[in-house]
């Protein structure tokens, strides 16, 4: 297929779909991620489209929200490997509330296997993910279904987290930048996500790699608010997502880098089954890699989830000249 062709397809399965990600766009046009990424980066060049989330969305502007189907197949592994970080946050008998999304979806399976924990979330497949789980508490909000992303939203659901206080709140979006915070597209999931926020004592955002540096209409937690970052690392080709990690770092955001596949030096390691030791800075604190692989939190020692690298505003400029130069 020549390239004119597969670009013309490419284009029509946009048009018709809203988004779709790199790795569908490849097999239906029985090419390579790499060369559709050329593609993809040509037809944005003309205007015609736009690189989002791992895949390519029509133009317009502010990013508009794909429905739950396309965003359940887009960048998967990142999310995978993001819950997985996060879920190292998450403490026996702690009360959390986790927002909706793909990725607290994922998150919400690994909480399962927290004993003592209560979630409260407006999130129907949150919920779904804990429903099995006889040591988790769920409780639901009230509210409105809104049938895109199986979320309660609306007056019932604000009304029914206050005087709620939690330990943490989960959020993900669609849009994370330094300047505005993190960023929905949809009025209603915003405000509520506005409530969630202001039940919990630390808000934790989940968001890969290609949420970073894209901007939705609706704020949802400016910068100032945002205690952590879990985040993957970004291909040596993203100069935006790497740029925008350094900003956010640089205003105070503690970021997790999750994928490494490792734990950091002087973590403690754990049995097969068991709960891993989770030695982590303190809001306001600041934690950086040192070299050797070591790790340098705040008052009282080394700090970071097992299998993410934390990064200082201090150590940020370093770390992104090392990302791009990989």
């Amino acid at each position: 297929m020549f390239a004119a062709e597969r670009r013309q397809l490419i284009l029509e399965m946009v048009r018709a779909n809203g988004a779709v990600s790199l790795r569908e766009l490849a097999r239906v046009v029985q090419t390579s991620e790499v060369t559709v990424r050329r593609d993809v980066r040509a037809l944005e060049a003309e205007g015609l489209l736009d690189r989002r989330h791992g895949g390519a969305v029509l133009p317009g502007g502010l990013t508009r929200e794909s429905g739950f189907p396309q965003k359940s197949h887009l960048a998967t592994a990142e999310k995978t490997a993001i819950a997985d970080a996060a879920a190292n946050l998450v403490e026996e008998g702690e009360a959390i509330v986790v927002g909706a999304g793909t990725t607290t979806q994922e998150l919400a399976r690994r909480l399962a296997r927290v004993p003592g924990l209560t979630v409260v979330t407006n999130s129907l497949l949150v919920a779904q993910a804990l429903a099995h789980a006889n040591r988790v508490e769920v409780v639901m909000t009230g509210g409105t279904l809104r049938g895109s992303n199986y979320a309660l939203v609306g007056s019932g659901a604000e009304q029914s987290l206050q005087g709620l206080r939690v330990s943490k709140a989960f959020l993900s979006g669609s849009g994370l930048t330094a300047e505005r915070g993190l960023s929905t597209s949809n009025m209603l999931s915003a405000s509520v996500d506005r409530a969630l926020v202001q039940a919990a004592a630390e808000v934790v955002v989940l968001a890969d790699h290609t949420k970073l540096g894209t901007d939705t209409m609706f704020q949802t937690v400016p910068t100032d608010v945002i205690t952590r970052l879990v985040t993957d690392e970004p291909p040596a080709h993203d100069e935006r997502a790497a740029t925008e990690l350094q900003a956010l770092a640089d205003q105070g955001v503690q970021i997790a880098v999750a994928g490494t596949g490792a734990a950091p030096h002087g973590a403690e390691q754990h049995p097969p089954g068991g709960r891993p030791r989770r030695d982590l800075p303190l809001p306001g604190q600041r934690g950086g890699r040192l070299p050797g692989g070591q790790f340098r939190g705040g008052p009282g020692g080394p700090g970071g989830p097992l299998g993410a690298d934390v990064l200082a505003p201090e150590r940020s400029a370093a770390r992104v000249a090392d990302l791009r130069r990989r």
